[in-house]
């Protein structure tokens, strides 16, 4: 089908640890073998960073020439149209799990190589019970077919039910971890929950890490830039 197009800007900066990690991150998914598609990342607390990894996650992978799907499932609070500067108005997944749009109004083409996305819609008062509707699954299911990878954004597992829900129809999870700031009990409690759903966890993001106080690191960077130079 033809695809309406949104033009998004990326303000992330460039960061050459950030962008190997990411690229890291990718390859390792695909080792993860040919049935792992449908991949939720969730973290334990809001902002974390889920939403910006899986963003960058998604182009490294059109790079690399997969086709792949971004939805947006955190229907109480997202924030992709705006930190991604959308200026088109555009429907999302919302509308069309409460029956007032077609699959073909919410599904967008980007002006980045590979990428389509599905933006979340307006909030909703219902949003898991939206969420554990068979036409969410059915949604994931179809989009299985159409594209190599499809990566699914949800609110933090930690706080909120949604989480668990859209993870129990997907192959597999990353959990995004902030250094520093979550305990290795809540990490437990949160990576024990993503098992309850019976999804697979595929691996843990640890992010945010302060490079000056990680010595190796440091030191690398050292190296890096004096190559560079």
């Amino acid at each position: 089908m033809t695809l309406q197009k949104v033009v998004m800007t990326d303000p992330k900066q460039q960061d050459y640890f950030y962008e190997e990690a990411i690229k890291t991150l990718r390859t390792n998914i695909q080792f993860t073998g040919t049935e792992i598609k449908t991949i939720v990342l969730t973290s334990c607390y809001p902002n974390e960073g889920k939403s910006d990894i899986l963003f960058q996650l998604a182009q490294e992978m059109g790079k690399m020439e997969k086709k792949v799907l971004v939805v947006d499932a955190d229907i109480r609070k997202s924030s992709f149209v705006t930190r991604y500067q959308v200026s088109e108005k555009v429907s999302g997944l919302s509308q069309y799990l409460s029956g007032q749009k077609s699959l073909h109004d919410v599904v967008y083409t980007t002006n980045f190589p590979g990428v389509d996305i599905i933006f979340a819609g307006p909030v909703a008062p219902n949003p898991s019970e939206l969420l554990g509707q068979e036409s969410f699954a059915s949604l994931l299911h179809e989009m299985r077919g159409l594209y190599d990878y499809v990566l699914v954004d949800t609110p933090p597992i930690g706080s909120l039910i949604d989480a668990a829900v859209v993870a129990k129809q997907c192959d597999g999870a990353i959990l995004v971890i902030e250094s520093e700031l979550v305990s290795r009990k809540m990490a437990v409690k949160t990576k024990e929950q993503l098992e309850m759903s019976g999804c697979k966890l595929i691996g843990a993001v640890l992010n945010k890490v302060d490079m000056r106080k990680n010595k190796y690191y440091s030191k690398y960077s050292y190296y890096y830039n004096s190559e560079k130079k």
